[in-house]
């Protein structure tokens, strides 16, 4: 009894000192493909799997192939469609399993041998090669085909049809209901026109051009409302009461002053039929924006708000005066019998 737990004892031993030697060992490497018949251009995948101790590395291969095809080099034939990167798949301790993937693809009927699958690997001052047990092929084929079944012609000339009214009626139609739907709009809208007593030719008709002295007005209330000189913006101010008027000037009168100064505007307004106090209250004006313009001279509140009373005056009493034509009244019925 005494000899057999003996031999019990030293088998257990050595079976664990086994273990460690094994996980402290050289890694192991395995390799596989996922068919081995493949069609031609069907992807094959390579599958390279290394267990290995965690302090260790390793480096998988990367493959440049140049494939055989039975016992002949052949040029390069298989396509590597995608190399993955490796993955850990399992660790279990110190142990880790990696896998590593290849893709590839072939264009050409044949055997194609891989042989062993290898990598290389490192561990303190061991550099090392690992091999796979087994070598990988594949078979790819392709379609056979019976020459004698099959007879190659050649291609048919154009065939040309005759035009049938089917192919273009409906789209004659929709053309037609376009014309009509067109026409009936046309029809209603100088109807609309003539009620107004306008013609189709008035849309066409540019609008006309707005009077020099409303674009003033609105330009001068448009000012007023910004309110310039009361946040010390004099210069801006009389800037704006300046191009209004000039601007009116040339509209109004068709006095070039946009590019005049304040004394040839009054040496041409001498040929304009204007009132002398309007011409004495526009050259004020002017002559009031060159000096805040030019001299930087700050006007009081009572004569900024003069200056544009007396901008705002000048295009009113100088704007056209509109004729009314008053329609004569009819005779009365004691005049009618007068004139009998």
């Amino acid at each position: 009894m005494k000899v057999l737990r003996y031999i019990t004892l030293s088998l257990a031993l050595l079976l664990s000192v086994q273990g460690v030697l094994a996980q402290n060992g050289k890694p192991t490497i395995s390799s596989h493909i996922s068919a081995d018949t493949v069609m031609i251009g069907d992807r094959v995948t390579l599958t390279i799997e290394v267990e290995k101790d965690v302090m260790q590395y390793v480096a998988f291969p990367t493959f440049d192939f140049n494939a055989k095809v039975g016992d002949e080099q052949s040029e390069p034939s298989i396509e590597l469609i995608k190399d993955y990167a490796p993955d850990t798949i399992q660790q279990e301790g110190r142990r880790v399993l990696l896998r590593k993937r290849y893709e590839m693809a072939v264009y050409d009927e044949g055997i194609y041998k891989l042989g062993r699958a290898q990598a290389l690997y490192a561990d303190k001052n061991i550099v090392d090669t690992l091999f796979a047990e087994r070598e990988e092929q594949f078979v790819v084929k392709t379609f056979q085909i019976d020459s004698t079944m099959t007879t190659v012609r050649d291609l048919k000339p154009q065939m040309t049809l005759k035009l049938r009214f089917a192919e273009f009626s409906g789209y004659l139609a929709i053309g037609l209901g376009v014309l009509l739907l067109l026409g009936l709009a046309l029809y209603l809208l100088i109807r609309h026109l003539a009620k107004q007593g306008k013609r189709i030719g008035d849309l066409f008709k540019p609008a006309p051009p707005v009077p020099a002295h409303i674009v003033a007005i609105e330009a001068l209330e448009k000012l007023h409302n910004e309110k310039l000189w009361q946040n010390d913006k004099h210069k801006l101010y009389y800037s704006g009461l300046s191009d209004i008027l000039r601007t009116y000037l040339a509209g109004r009168f068709e006095v070039g002053a946009m590019e005049m100064t304040t004394d040839e505007i009054a040496d041409a307004l001498r040929e304009v039929e204007i009132g002398h106090k309007q011409k004495m209250d526009l050259l004020s004006v002017l002559r009031d924006a060159d000096l805040v313009k030019f001299a930087k001279a700050t006007p009081e509140a009572n004569d900024n708000e003069l200056a544009y009373d007396r901008a705002y005056h000048f295009v009113e009493e100088t704007k056209p005066v509109e004729v009314v034509e008053e329609e004569e009244d009819e005779p009365t019925k004691n005049e009618k019998e007068g004139q009998r």
